[in-house]
Parts: structure tokens; C-alpha cells; sequence
């Protein structure tokens, strides 16, 4: 049996730095990571296309899988993760986090929950099948800069071809299996007027009095939607809109030209970020129609679909009978909207814990390691009928 060793993989995957920021001086491809990985899987019988995100050559995503190259419609397995991570701060941290750390039961270093841990394990337990016939594919997907606009995911989309039917997508979620999260959209709302001295008010156009009718209509639109009937299942049951930064003006004795407010939207499945944020525009036009400024708009962050997986779908009642968990919901966001939007019925399912990702002395718990192995080998057998 071929064999490709979790640990090992997961040692690589920390070692490489893989951080996705906007800022250039923190920002890192994922190339050098991919193509190990995908050397180790090549070298056991595994399929690889490392495929280009945009025009960024150190940025990729991984395509890998065994099995048969076509298969029905309704068939095929994969198990999907991103390895890039979010930055760091150095101080924080007990251990160095590019070194995978076993202390107190525990792996640690940046990514061993969200989610380079899934990715070594995924990978060590696909590769048990690399020599044994199956009868539908099944893949290991991996992408890159999913903390950072998800543009591996949205490539993938765009190319319109799905890698199987089903999909697993080993986000940190203590082994529970997730079927629906909300969506999500940033948008940068800013005022424009004129300055002068405020000492007169008409020499000039205040952009911070127009920014105050805006928020007045933001402010409008967020109670309206936190009014909804409430949704079972998440722990904040409607859709929830955060003013989260302004700016504006330079003096006191100034009038202020412009004024920026930065805000985040998150909506449940069955809104749509073109419908949300064509709607949040329209009113904050309508509350300036009588200013004298003008106002402007640009997503900060284009968004992330809401995702909803029907609850009879193969992949949802195998994942809730091999955890023992009723598949739940959760208000962070992940790639699987993307996922389904190819037609792959996708289940977010991971050993990590979310409340580790993102912070210092990140870790995955050893105790996580074999039940998260026996569930992706249980999904093998029902979705891809080795022999």
C-alpha cells in the first residue's frame, strides 16, 4: 500500500510560509508548498494539475486525484482545503510557527487548524487508495488565497469543471458537519464635497454632514434586517450589517471634503450580495439626493456566497451519521459556495477548532487526528466503492 505520512506532509506544509494579505511586505505565494505536496503525490500514483490563480505565478491551486478519469455524473469524492494562512504576530507565539510543535498532546504552528492539518491528513489517507481500484474519482483539492478574497475558490468556479459530485471541505469545525453559513460582502461608502473655511459654511460642502445622512440609511437598512423572522440554526439568526470604520476631515476649522465608511454584511442563504449591495446603494443615494456632496462606492471585498447544501443530500447524512452530529450552521464564511456552485453537493467538515484559527500558539489537538482519519476512510468506501 502506498504510503504518504501525514506528520511528514504537515512538517512541509508549516515549514513553507503561505501568508495571503493584502499587504504586499506580508503577502507570500503558495507555490513552493503545492508543489511539494503534490511531488509527494505524484510519486505514489496520483494525478496532479497545479493551476495558476490570475496572473500570479506563486499563486496556484492543486488539482490531484486517482481513480478513474471519468465516471457518472452522480459520482466522485473530494476532499478540499486551502494552505494558506493569515499573518502573524511573532511575539505571540510560544514556539516558532513555520516549526510543527508537539507539546501537551497538541500540534502547534501557523495552519495546523485552519487548515493545513485537514490537508496532511486528507492526503495521507487518500494515498491508502493509490494502488486499489475505485470505482469514482476521488481528489484532493487544494487552493490558495482563500483568507484574502478566496481567489483560488473563484478560479476554480470560473473554470466550470467540478473535480467530483461530493465534496468535503476540512474547514476547523470540531468535527461537526456544517450544510449552511452566511455570506458576506465589505463595501467602502465615501462622501465627497468641497472645502473652506468654517467660518462659512457656504464655501464649501461638508462631506461628514452628507456621511451622517448615509449612516442614517445604512443604519435603516441593518435594523430592517435584523427585524426578520429569525432562521433556526444560527447562533445570530438574521442577517447582521456592522459599521466598522470612518474617516473624515483634517481640522477643526476646516471644512471637511471627504469622509469614508468602511462596512461589513452578512446575510443568511437565500439573499444574494448583488441584490444586498444593490439595495444598501440605492437608499444611501436616495438620503443624498438633496446634498450638495456627492458619494461613491467600491467593494472593499467583492464577497463570499451564503452556502446551503440540502439536508437530504448523500454527502450531508454520511457526514452526520459517521460524526454523530446534526449538520449545523455557522456565521463565518468558507469556499463551499463555490464548490456548489460547480454542482458538487459540499459539507464543511474539520478537525480544527475555529475559535484556535487565527491566533497565536494556533494548534490541532492529537486527539483529533484518528476520528478525523476513520470518517474521511468511511467516505472513501461509500462515495468512491474501493476494491
Amino acid at each position: 500500500m502506498p504510503k504518504l505520512n501525514w506528520r511528514d506532509t504537515l512538517t512541509e506544509l508549516i515549514a513553507e510560509p503561505t501568508v495571503s494579505s493584502d499587504d504586499p511586505a506580508l503577502d507570500h505565494g503558495n507555490r513552493r508548498a503545492v508543489e511539494a505536496l503534490a511531488e509527494r503525490l505524484d510519486g505514489i500514483g496520483f494525478a496532479c494539475d497545479i493551476q495558476p490563480i490570475g496572473e500570479r505565478e506563486d499563486k496556484v491551486n492543486l488539482i490531484a486525484h486517482i481513480g478513474p478519469d471519468e465516471c457518472d455524473a452522480g459520482s466522485g469524492l473530494v476532499f478540499a482545503g486551502h494552505i494558506d494562512t493569515v499573518p502573524y504576530d511573532h511575539n505571540g507565539w510560544d514556539s516558532d510557527p513555520f516549526s510543527l510543535t508537539e507539546r501537551d498532546d497538541r500540534l502547534y504552528g501557523l495552519g495546523t487548524t485552519d487548515m493545513k492539518g485537514f490537508v496532511a491528513l486528507a492526503a495521507g489517507v487518500a494515498a491508502e487508495y493509490a494502488d486499489r481500484p475505485l470505482q469514482a474519482p476521488l481528489s484532493l483539492v487544494v487552493t490558495g488565497d482563500e483568507e484574502c478574497g478566496m481567489d483560488g475558490a473563484r478560479a476554480l468556479a470560473a473554470s466550470g469543471v467540478a473535480p467530483g459530485r461530493y465534496c468535503v471541505i476540512g474547514e476547523p469545525t470540531s468535527m461537526v458537519p456544517i450544510r449552511r453559513h452566511k455570506g458576506i460582502f465589505m463595501e467602502t461608502i465615501e462622501t465627497r464635497g468641497a472645502t473652506g473655511h468654517s467660518s462659512n459654511p457656504a464655501h464649501g460642502a461638508n462631506a461628514i454632514e452628507a456621511m451622517y445622512r448615509a449612516t442614517g440609511a445604512v443604519r435603516e437598512l441593518r435594523d430592517e434586517l435584523a427585524g426578520r423572522e429569525p432562521v433556526a440554526g444560527f447562533s445570530v439568526p438574521h442577517p447582521t450589517l456592522n459599521l466598522g470604520a470612518i474617516r473624515g476631515g483634517d481640522a477643526a476649522n476646516r471644512i471637511p471634503a471627504r469622509c469614508r465608511l468602511d462596512i461589513d454584511l452578512r446575510f443568511l442563504p437565500g439573499d444574494s450580495i448583488d441584490g444586498l449591495r444593490n439595495e444598501l446603494r440605492r437608499r444611501i443615494r436616495a438620503a443624498l439626493a438633496e446634498s450638495d456632496c456627492e458619494v461613491r462606492f467600491s467593494a472593499l471585498f467583492a464577497g463570499t456566497p451564503a452556502l446551503e447544501t440540502p439536508a437530504d443530500s448523500p454527502i450531508v447524512t454520511a457526514c452526520e451519521t459517521l460524526t454523530g452530529h446534526e449538520a449545523a450552521a455557522v456565521d463565518f464564511g468558507t469556499e463551499g459556495a463555490f464548490y456548489n456552485d460547480l454542482g458538487m453537493d459540499t459539507v464543511i467538515l474539520g478537525p480544527g477548532d475555529i475559535a484556535l484559527a487565527h491566533q497565536p500558539n494556533e494548534y490541532l489537538a492529537l486527539d483529533r487526528i484518528a476520528p478525523m482519519q476513520s470518517i474521511l476512510r468511511d467516505l472513501v468506501q461509500r462515495f468512491c466503492r474501493p476494491g
